[in-house]
């Protein structure tokens, strides 16, 4: 088509945007372009390879053009865009949010969460408006709005915050209107002569007019939410809880109605009134649901407490001067000073001063870690004792903290496989229980003593019933247990990761920086003949700062630590696969293995049990000569951390199977699974042999969860059923990751596991408790226990019994904020272990 032929078309006419990713060239966006152009419905297609974006008029469904792209060979960019929806009360609510979202053009997938009251939507990038999802929840009968990265938590707060003050309010008033028409009309049922005093001084008609004018004020003043929400969901043939508790107090209002002003409509005995029934159902789920308010706000408290970490402002150093600026005007670079006592602003690294840093709201780890020149420092950490000033690495969004928060909202307000059954039945729960009531009311009708009893048991039978707590079941446990989890310094990246992890059944570790510090140490040395182990260590230091080798500069350290007067070193030479000589404080020294000590003439047979010793917890030993005397045996290894046995041990009272997947030799890593009573051991693998490690530990033993630290363990923490990075590894291993433990420690891992195990149990009570309240106490709302026993439910218990559901919900999910780790106690420690020079 023509320039001239697309600038003549009307501006009325529909466009998409779409980002499209993996152009390089020409060709590419000939391609893209073809493939757009011959879709039905497409009049024009424009495509800017240098923005990578495609403009396309004409009206044809978004996903159609992500397909034809895709076919091409190129992918469509997605977007996620997450709303905070208010109005919705139950299960049903969710389900109907959620199928308005997914039915608009360009949406992939829509999750909606009740207790976090949010929306996360996938749709392809350009493709769908903020304010065309908003609408679309809009239709479906609710308020939504786009959470934006400065409103976040805070606004979720403050909505909450708001959202109880008015319930309160209508709660109140409520009762207020509601105890005397309850002690009317059920006075002379529970106090003797009551009754009498009643109709002598009010009257029957008077008792009844009151008693209307009381009840109609608390449905249409406080209860008219029900109304208002739930009679246009069960015209729009979606119905919710509001539209049965609507439903149910609306019917035994206006039959009381009908029976106080009109009684010669009904059958002869049967014009009694409800309206106390009709007050006390209102009353009793206002109470229930401000009380379920209040839980739920308890749910989210451990993203509170992030959100109040982080400082309001910094002093930084603008032109040679200490300014006081505002959180958002700190940028990358920026000079800080922090005082004693103070948060820390920002991300950064320590330029001048030291201090002891308080990390335990990152990290979990109670104890404050020495921080000086050099070292990194994380905003939202308390510095305790010194002053100092440090340079901002990461600023905004990009700070650990601000990361933390944006990976716990996310956990806490996606779907665990779990919930998928809870969907499908809450889909059909409202209806069926609106089918039930009415049937009900059809069989007491025809079969009942008079009309009043179908009525009460139909209205019965709509208010016991009670999705909200199917609802709440999964997301308030969720919620709570990550919230726990970032106290104790687990994130859990990924929601579905919180089920997954309960089912591994092996934990596959990383050796070098997971069960060891991942730094080589001197471990050992045993000097023989006249020099002391201080004399030894200068000479053998003296040497070794000549030299490179990672070993060399655990030697160094060592005398360095211990405080040892390192002299300088002349005639430095070193033989490759031997060792290295040079002269030191006028001695000649040689330091080297045995092979090199044999090239020298020199016997280490006098050695022999101290090296079989090393080589037996996977120790390679070197020897020390001095002036050509045998001087020293000496061991550098990478030590195991003082927390690895411990959780090792975790692991084994689970019954769950430990394996080491290392890259390191044969020998080497027997000895660290005899010494730390691992189970499988991997040995000698490459990197990418670590992700066919997984395929077969999974093939021989069930679900594995891996953990590791570094660049290379990225393939294999992507590969397993579940990924748990140590959070002092790198960014590319956190990123591949589905869990992170922030604070590195290994005994994180069966508290994750443990933590799992509890959020699926309690999962599964919450379900329990929601599906078998509403099996048993249904069919006794509809009467079926009424010709053997004669027992009947009043709508009041029903309205009572419902609100102590959600609340019991919500309360059982609250136990997991006392989740404790697994106590468990270590075996003996376990000596360094690890490679040779």
């Amino acid at each position: 088509m023509s320039a001239s032929a697309q600038r003549a078309r009307p501006a009325a006419e529909s466009s998409v945007d779409l980002r499209i990713e993996g152009m390089t060239c020409a060709s590419c966006v000939g391609r893209v372009e073809r493939a757009l152009s011959k879709l039905p419905g497409v009049d024009a297609v424009a495509i800017n390879l240098a923005t990578e974006r495609a403009h396309i008029v004409g009206d044809v469904d978004p996903a159609i053009l992500k397909e034809a792209v895709e076919q091409s060979g190129f992918d469509v960019a997605e977007d996620t865009t997450r709303f905070s929806v208010e109005g919705m009360t139950c299960a049903s609510c969710v389900s109907r949010v959620e199928k308005a979202l997914a039915a608009v053009p360009g949406v992939i997938g829509a999750s909606v969460n009740l207790a976090t009251e949010r929306a996360e939507v996938r749709h392809i990038a350009g493709a769908v408006p903020a304010a065309t999802l908003i609408a679309a929840i809009d239709r479906a009968g609710y308020d939504a709005r786009t959470i934006t990265a400065e409103r976040g938590a805070d606004d979720g707060t403050a909505r909450q915050e708001a959202e109880q003050k008015a319930l309160r309010n209508a709660a109140l008033l409520a009762f207020v209107l509601t105890l005397p028409v309850f002690v009317l009309e059920m006075g002379a049922h529970v106090i003797p002569g009551f009754g009498h005093i009643i109709h002598q001084q009010i009257g029957t008609e008077a008792n009844r007019l009151i008693q209307f004018a009381l009840t109609t004020l608390v449905l249409f003043g406080p209860g008219l939410r029900f109304f208002r929400k739930g009679i246009p969901a069960l015209l729009h043939g979606a119905p919710d809880m509001n539209a049965l508790t609507a439903i149910g107090s609306g019917a035994a209002w206006a039959y009381s109605v009908v029976a106080t002003f009109l009684p010669a409509l009904m059958p002869e005995g049967t014009a009694h009134v409800y309206f106390e029934a009709a007050a006390v159902i209102v009353t009793l789920i206002l109470v229930g649901r401000l009380i379920e308010v209040r839980a739920r706000g308890r749910t989210g408290e451990a993203i509170r407490r992030l959100m109040r970490l982080q400082a309001k402002t910094a002093r930084v150093m603008r032109d040679g001067t200490p300014a006081e600026v505002p959180l958002g005007e700190v940028v990358v670079g920026d000079v800080v000073l922090v005082r004693p006592g103070e948060r820390l602003p920002v991300d950064g690294i320590v330029t001048e001063g030291s201090s002891f840093i308080d990390q335990s709201m990152i990290t979990g780890e109670p104890v404050p870690v020495a921080r000086g020149v050099g070292d990194a420092v994380v905003g939202g950490t308390v510095n305790k004792t010194g002053a100092f000033s440090f340079r901002a690495t990461k600023v905004g969004a990009d700070t650990v903290l601000s990361q933390i928060i944006a990976m716990v909202e996310s956990a806490q307000g996606s779907k665990l496989p779990i919930q998928a059954m809870v969907d499908k039945v809450t889909a059909v729960f409202v209806p069926v229980i609106m089918a039930i009531a009415l049937g009900t009311f059809v069989v007491w009708a025809i079969w009942g003593p008079d009309i009043s009893y179908a009525l009460v048991n139909a209205v019965a039978v709509l208010i016991i019933a009670c999705p909200c707590a199917m609802g709440l079941a999964t997301p308030t446990s969720i919620m709570v247990a990550t919230g726990r989890a970032a106290e104790l310094g687990i994130l859990f990246r990924r929601g579905d990761a919180l089920q997954s992890l309960r089912g591994a059944s092996v934990v596959a570790l990383d050796k070098t920086g997971t069960l060891t510090k991942g730094a080589p140490e001197l471990t050992d040395l045993t000097v023989t003949g006249a020099l002391t182990r201080g004399e030894v260590l200068a000479l053998v230091a003296a040497v070794e700062a000549s030299s490179e080798h990672p070993i060399a500069e655990a030697i160094v350290a060592a005398a360095r630590a211990e405080g040892v007067a390192v002299p300088a070193a002349a005639a430095f030479e070193a033989m490759p696969g031997l060792g290295v000589t040079a002269t030191a404080d006028g001695r000649t020294v040689a330091v080297g293995a045995d092979r090199y000590m044999a090239r020298l003439g020199l016997d280490v047979s006098p050695l022999a049990e101290e090296a079989a010793k090393m080589g037996a917890e996977g120790k390679s030993p070197l020897y020390a000569a001095v002036d050509g005397r045998l001087a020293a045996i000496i061991a550098v290894a990478d030590p195991i951390k003082d927390t690895t046995p411990a959780a090792i041990a975790a692991l084994h009272a689970m019954s769950l199977k430990v394996a080491m997947i290392t890259g390191d030799n044969r020998a080497t890593a027997d000895a660290i699974a005899r010494s730390l009573g691992i189970d499988t051991v991997v040995a000698e693998v490459l990197p990418g042999g670590k992700v066919d490690a997984l395929k077969s530990l999974r093939a021989a033993g069930g679900r594995v969860a891996f953990v590791g630290d570094g660049i290379n363990d990225a393939p294999a923490l992507a590969e397993a059923d579940v990924g748990i990075a140590l959070g002092s590894g790198t960014d590319i291993a956190i990123e591949a990751a589905d869990v992170v433990l922030m604070s590195g420690d290994l005994r994180a891992v069966p508290t994750a596991i443990a933590l799992s195990r509890a959020t699926i149990r309690n999962i599964r009570e919450n379900l329990f408790w929601a599906f078998a309240y509403n099996v048993a106490l249904v069919p006794v709302a509809a009467g079926v226990l009424y010709p053997s026993f004669g027992i009947l439910l009043s709508p009041m218990f029903g309205a009572a019994a419902m609100a102590l559901s959600d609340v019991f919900v919500v309360g059982n999910a609250l136990r997991l904020k006392r989740f404790a780790p697994p106590e468990v106690a270590a075996p003996p420690s376990v000596g360094p272990l690890a490679p040779a020079r």
